[in-house]
C-alpha cells in the first residue's frame, strides 16, 4: 500500500485560556521587604501586654469585657484571674462554646493548675465534678443555672469565664449566652473573652444595667503578630491587596490587582467551575517560605476535592517523610480505625488533610496536633468552621468572599473575616502572618479589600422563646418574674436604647411586648397540654418535662406521657430517640433485611401516638419536625455492635455528620437518664444506651 508523506494538516490550537496557564512562583518587587520580615522571633521572657495586665487589675474590682483578635493571649487573663480566685481558696467555671475546645481548655487547665485541681462537664465528658475549676460548655452552665434557681441555692462558683462571647450573636446558639447573662447572680463575676466587636460599650451598658454593678471594656486592637493581605494572581504571582494612599495613609486596592479586575474576562486561578490547582499553589507559597496554610473553601467536598489536586506536593525529604509517618502512628495507636481512612494517603504522603464537620471528631484532632506540631504544609477547611480551627498557620487562604450563615450564603462580615484571618500568625513562631486572597467564581475582591480595614461588626441579640426555656424558668418563677426576666434581654436593651431618650412610656411597653407575647403563647400551649396549671405553676408533668433540655422536648414528653417509648431495650431506646434528634435528612427507601420487627412496631407506635400532639403543635404554628426512620435503624444497629462501616453505609451521611448524630442522641438520653423517678425502666434502658453508642471511633482520645 502507498503511503502519503504529504504534510498533514495540524488543527490548529485553540488559545489558552486564563485559568489553564502555568502557575509560576513569583512575587511583586513591593513585597520584597515584607517577605524579609518572614521568619521566626528570637525567644524571649513572657511579658503580659497592657491590655492583658489592665484587664487581670478590672477583674478584680468589677465584671468585665475583653475584646481582642484571635491568639492575642485573652486565655492568660482567664488564667491569672483564676489562679488569683484559687489563691483565695474560691471556684471558677470557664465556659466554651465547643466541645473540642473545652476538651483542648481541659488538657491545658489541667497542666497549668494541677490534674486534681480541674475538672470538665461536657455533656460526652463528666471528670472531677466537684473539682475547684470547671471546663465545660455553655450549655451545661446554663443548665447548672436552671438547677440553681430551682433549687433555691446558688452556683458553686466564684467567678465565671465565658470564651467566645461574641457567640452572643450566633443565631443558633446566641440565646444560651444571654440566657447565662442573665440568670447568672450578680455576686459572681464575670469575665467575657469575645474577639473584636463593634458594640463592646453597648454590651457592657446592658450587663451593668441588669446586674447593677460596673462592666469594664478592655479592648485591644493589635494582632500580636502582623498581617499583611496579598492577592495570589492566575499566573502565581503574589501581589498585594491594598496599598495605602492618602494623608490618613486608607487602604485601597493594588492598581496591579484593580488592572485584572478591568479585564474583559475576570482573573481566576482555576476553571470556572472546578477547583484551582493547589498543588502549584503550594509551591508558590513554599518558595516564599509562607508554609504551614490553611485554605478555607465552600464546601466539605472541595476540602476533599482539594486533597487531590496536590500530587506535585510530595515530601520529597526521607528524614521528613519519616518524622511526620512515625508521628502519625504514634497518634493513631488509640484509634486504630483511622489507619483505613481514605485521606491518610494523602496525609502522610502529601502532608496536607481535610478538617471540616464531615470528619470524625477523632481526625480533625489528628489534623491539628499535626499542623500545630509543624508537621503539615497546608490543611482544607470550610470557612463555616473557622471559629472551630484549633490551629494557627503563617498564611491563610480563602477562595470565597461570601460564608453560608446557617440559612443562605452572605458576603463575609468584618467579624467572620477577623476570625479566619485571627489563625494567619503563630505568636513565639511567626514576625507576620498573611491572609491571601485567591480569584475565582466566589470571590469579590473589591469587597476582600474593604474587609482588611472594615470596623468589626456588630452583636445582635438572638434570644427567643422555646419550650424547655419557659418550663426550667417556671420551676423557680411565677409567669410575671418570668416576664420581668425577659425585660433584662440585651433584645429589650437594644430596642429601647434605639428609641431614645425621649421615648414615651406607651413606647417603652411595646418594646417589651415581642419577647412577651411569644411567652405567653408558649405558656398558654403548656396550659392547654397540661403541664402547666391556670395558676401559672408547673404540674407534676411539667416538673418532669423541665429536665428534658433535648431537642424537642414536648413531643418526647408527651411520648412518655402516652407510654410510647420502649421501655426495656437500650438499643430501641437509641434508634427512636435518634429519630426525634435527626434534622432535615431524606428518609428513602430502607432495605427490609436493615429493618428489625422490633424497631418497625416501636417506630410506628410513637409515630401513631404523638401524631395529634403534632398536629395541635402545628396548629398553633410551633415548630414540629418530622421523625424519620433511617437514623433509628442506624442507631439501633450501632447500639447492637454493628461495624461503624456497615452503619456508615446505613446512615449514609459523612462519618463526622454521623458522629454528630451519635453525640446528640447520646445528649437527649442522657436527660431521659435522669427522669428515674418517675420512669424507671425507660432511665435504666437510656442510660445503657449511652454506654452502647458512645464507643470508638466516635469517643476517642489521642
Amino acid at each position: 500500500m502507498r503511503r502519503s508523506y504529504a504534510p498533514r494538516r495540524r488543527r490548529p490550537r485553540p488559545p489558552r485560556r486564563p485559568h489553564e496557564a502555568r502557575v509560576r512562583p513569583g512575587a511583586d518587587k513591593r513585597l520584597k521587604k515584607v517577605f524579609d520580615q518572614i521568619g521566626v522571633p528570637d525567644p524571649s521572657p513572657f511579658v503580659p501586654d497592657d491590655f492583658q495586665s489592665e484587664a487581670v487589675a478590672a477583674v478584680a474590682r468589677s465584671d468585665c469585657l475583653v475584646t481582642a483578635p484571635t491568639g492575642a493571649g485573652k486565655t492568660w487573663i482567664a488564667e491569672q484571674a483564676i489562679r488569683n480566685v484559687f489563691a483565695d481558696g474560691g471556684r471558677a467555671w470557664y465556659a466554651c462554646p465547643l466541645k473540642a475546645l473545652s476538651n483542648a481548655k481541659y488538657a491545658e487547665f489541667a497542666q497549668a493548675f494541677g490534674d486534681a485541681n480541674v475538672g470538665i462537664l461536657t455533656g460526652d465528658r463528666r471528670e472531677q465534678p466537684d473539682a475547684p475549676i470547671i471546663i465545660g460548655t455553655t450549655e451545661i452552665l446554663r443548665n447548672q443555672l436552671y438547677d440553681a434557681m430551682h433549687s433555691g441555692v446558688e452556683l458553686e462558683t466564684d467567678f465565671v469565664v465565658l470564651d467566645e462571647a461574641h457567640f452572643l450573636g450566633d443565631y443558633d446558639r446566641g440565646v444560651v449566652w444571654e440566657e447565662i447573662m442573665i440568670y447568672l447572680p450578680a455576686r459572681i463575676p464575670l469575665l467575657l473573652l469575645s474577639a473584636t466587636i463593634g458594640n463592646a460599650r453597648e454590651i457592657a451598658d446592658w450587663l451593668s444595667a441588669i446586674r447593677r454593678k460596673t462592666c469594664q471594656v478592655v479592648p485591644e486592637t493589635r494582632r500580636p503578630v502582623p498581617l499583611y493581605p496579598l492577592f495570589f494572581a492566575p499566573s502565581g504571582t503574589l501581589l498585594p491587596l491594598v496599598v495605602p494612599t492618602g494623608p490618613k495613609a486608607r487602604l485601597r486596592l493594588y492598581q496591579k490587582v484593580n488592572a485584572l479586575f478591568k479585564q474583559k474576562r475576570k482573573p481566576s486561578l482555576g476553571p470556572p467551575w472546578g477547583l484551582p490547582p493547589f498543588g502549584d499553589m503550594l509551591q508558590v507559597l513554599r518558595a516564599y517560605d509562607l508554609l504551614p496554610a490553611i485554605f478555607f473553601l465552600k464546601s466539605r467536598a472541595d476540602c476533599g476535592n482539594a486533597l487531590k489536586l496536590c500530587q506535585v506536593n510530595r515530601i520529597e525529604n526521607p528524614e521528613r517523610q519519616a518524622q511526620l509517618r512515625e508521628r502519625i502512628d504514634t497518634l493513631l495507636a488509640a484509634t486504630p480505625h483511622l489507619r483505613n481512612h481514605r485521606q491518610l494517603w494523602h496525609l502522610e504522603n502529601l502532608a496536607v488533610g481535610a478538617h471540616h464537620s464531615g470528619q470524625l471528631p477523632i481526625w480533625k484532632l489528628l489534623l491539628e496536633n499535626l499542623m500545630s506540631e509543624g508537621l503539615l504544609d497546608a490543611v482544607f477547611a470550610t470557612s463555616t468552621v473557622a471559629a472551630g480551627v484549633n490551629f494557627p498557620a503563617r498564611t491563610i487562604l480563602f477562595l470565597n468572599s461570601d460564608r453560608f450563615n446557617g440559612q443562605e450564603f452572605a458576603p463575609l462580615t468584618a467579624t467572620e473575616y477577623h476570625q479566619m484571618t485571627g489563625r494567619a500568625g503563630r505568636r513565639g513562631k511567626d514576625k507576620i502572618g498573611f491572609a491571601v486572597a485567591v480569584p475565582g467564581r466566589f470571590m469579590d475582591v473589591h469587597h476582600a479589600a474593604r474587609l482588611v480595614s472594615a470596623p468589626p461588626s456588630d452583636v445582635t441579640s438572638q434570644i427567643r422563646i422555646n419550650f424547655s426555656m419557659v418550663l426550667n424558668l417556671l420551676l423557680s418563677h411565677t409567669p410575671g418574674q418570668v416576664e420581668d426576666l425577659l425585660k433584662r434581654s440585651f433584645a429589650t436593651f437594644q430596642l429601647i436604647r434605639s428609641l431614645g431618650p425621649k421615648a414615651s412610656r406607651q413606647a417603652l411597653a411595646q418594646s417589651h411586648r415581642r419577647l412577651g407575647d411569644d411567652f405567653r403563647r408558649h405558656l398558654a400551649f403548656l396550659q392547654a397540654h397540661g403541664f402547666v396549671d391556670t395558676d401559672g405553676r408547673l404540674t407534676a408533668d411539667g416538673a418532669w418535662a423541665s429536665q428534658l433540655r433535648v431537642d424537642q422536648p414536648l413531643l418526647i414528653a408527651e411520648g412518655f406521657r402516652l407510654g410510647a417509648f420502649p421501655q426495656n431495650d437500650p438499643a430501641l431506646m437509641a434508634g427512636i430517640v435518634a429519630a426525634f434528634v435527626n434534622e432535615n435528612e431524606p428518609d428513602d427507601r430502607i432495605p427490609k433485611n436493615w429493618l428489625p420487627r422490633q424497631l418497625a412496631r416501636a417506630y410506628s407506635k410513637i409515630r401513631r401516638n404523638l401524631a395529634p400532639f403534632a398536629r395541635s403543635m402545628h396548629r398553633e404554628h410551633f415548630a414540629v419536625r418530622p421523625l424519620f426512620m433511617r437514623p433509628a435503624v442506624t442507631l439501633y444497629h450501632w447500639a447492637h455492635g454493628a461495624p461503624w462501616e456497615k452503619v456508615v453505609r446505613m446512615a449514609e451521611l459523612e462519618e463526622g455528620n454521623l458522629a454528630m448524630l451519635i453525640l446528640r442522641t447520646a445528649d437527649n438520653l442522657r436527660h431521659i437518664r435522669s427522669l428515674s423517678a418517675v420512669f424507671p425502666d425507660a432511665a435504666r434502658a437510656a442510660g445503657a444506651a449511652v454506654e452502647a453508642i458512645l464507643k470508638d471511633p466516635v469517643v476517642t482520645d489521642l
